[in-house]
């Protein structure tokens, strides 16, 4: 790779929201992090992911093995964040209608009225999403991507800010429907929640041998829109915007994918990365920011050919191949 580009601050010292977000969302960082340790033990880098989906307004797909804490974790930060929440287990019997709501009759009034479904909230827990059918998981579409839901010719709007956390586990082979593309497009970042590591394993069984704790709210909705308003505000090179779309353009065309990044990716890389910036206290983003969002926001997208996937080929490998095929250029 070549040089790194060099950030002017000084022509951008007098953007005074993306200053003010940097100091605001670090020490937020800070906090969060601290609270979330308090009940789910090694969850650091995933706690910094959900807060980058958090600061950029999408929503986030977070997968793993059976037992790791998915649930539980998604569930500790919607307590932070002091909004609306409800929770969906998605089975396979489960109706669209059990998630947007339905007309029902009602004898008082002699006529129809709406009955809202849990996805009226914003905070949303689809917890296992891929154990229902490609019909039911549809019905989150238009709520993902337009804030908006249509039940029976009627469009409602969401309320704001609104938030899909969505978990599954990737081992399950039978009772499970994969997502389909057009689906996984939809969320700005899957997120992969290993084992903790022995140390963090041993911690767990010593915190849960203690009484349970209640964490602290740290947000409200308000707070969420004012961080996500200033986020446009973050500065980044102008060698920075064709750089993020040559890593675009790059996925297309590698050997080993069939679907590449769409310019919805491209777009979503830019968010998360200035997201990620803002996370370490800068009001700036460099490259490298870029890079270290790359496979979160990329890694669902990117759809492998047949061939690879049975010669082994891992998207995490081809991600890396498609950084290290784009040069980063200095600003002339």
């Amino acid at each position: 790779m070549s040089a790194v580009p060099s950030v002017n601050t000084e022509a951008h010292s007098a953007s005074l929201p993306a200053r003010e977000l940097a100091q605001q969302a670090s020490e937020i960082s800070r906090k969060v992090t601290a609270e979330v340790a308090r009940v789910v033990v090694g969850a650091e880098d995933v706690t910094r992911q959900l807060l980058i989906a958090l600061m950029a307004g999408g929503h986030v797909l977070l997968e793993g093995v059976p037992g790791v804490a998915k649930t539980t974790l998604s569930k500790v930060f919607a307590r932070l964040l002091g909004c609306q929440f409800n929770r969906v287990q998605f089975t396979p019997d489960l109706l669209p209608s059990d998630v947007t709501g339905t007309s029902i009759y009602d004898r008082n009034k002699n006529d129809f009225v709406l009955r809202h479904g849990p996805i009226f909230t914003q905070v949303l827990l689809a917890d296992e999403i891929n154990r229902a059918p490609a019909k039911t998981q549809a019905a989150l579409l238009e709520a993902m991507q337009e804030y908006q839901v249509t039940v029976d010719g009627q469009t409602i709007p969401l309320p704001r800010p609104f938030l899909v956390m969505a978990t599954q586990n990737p081992v399950e082979q039978e009772g499970v429907y994969r997502l389909p593309e057009a689906q996984l497009d939809r969320f700005l970042l899957r997120v992969e929640m290993g084992y903790p590591g022995f140390h963090h394993e041993v911690n767990l069984l010593k915190l849960h041998s203690k009484p349970s704790v209640d964490v602290q709210q740290l947000f409200d909705p308000d707070l969420i829109l004012s961080l996500q308003s200033k986020l446009p505000h973050v500065y980044g090179n102008e060698t920075l915007y064709p750089y993020i779309v040559q890593l675009a353009e790059e996925s297309r065309k590698h050997p080993d994918v069939s679907l590449g990044a769409s310019p919805r990716a491209a777009l979503n890389l830019l968010r998360c990365a200035r997201a990620r910036a803002v996370l370490e206290g800068r009001h700036y983003f460099t490259h490298e920011d870029v890079q270290a969002v790359a496979y979160g926001v990329l890694g669902h997208r990117l759809i492998l050919r047949p061939e690879a996937e049975i010669e082994g080929t891992a998207v995490a490998d081809v991600v890396r191949d498609i950084m290290a095929a784009v040069p980063v250029l200095e600003k002339e």
